[in-house]
């Protein structure tokens, strides 16, 4: 993991270091999708342009999920699988990355 990861205050890594507890944040652009994509890019040492595009994994949901959400009462949260990672994005903006691959 790399020292900007290990720096973020948000970020919690499990001892076996296959499960990561993060809180997305919105990146210049607003993406939250982006923000998944720098996540994982990050674990894997890789620049977001070596990674498939989340969008392709996952469409609009995730972005959806935070630009029209439903009522907090739903506790929506989305599940998907995206470069070896199984990946739980809450709708208060917490997230779990699980290695997969």
């Amino acid at each position: 993991m790399n020292s900007d990861m290990a720096e973020n205050e948000n970020v919690h890594q499990s001892p076996e270091k296959t499960v990561i507890h993060t809180e997305l944040t919105p990146t210049e652009d607003g993406d939250p999708q982006v923000t998944v994509a720098e996540v994982v890019a990050e674990l894997e040492g890789k620049n977001t342009t070596e990674l498939t595009p989340v969008y392709e994994a996952i469409d609009h949901f995730v972005s959806n999920l935070f630009s029209s959400p439903p009522p907090a009462t739903a506790q929506a949260e989305i599940e998907f699988t995206y470069e070896g990672y199984r990946i739980t994005i809450h709708q208060d903006g917490t997230a779990t990355f699980r290695k997969i691959a």
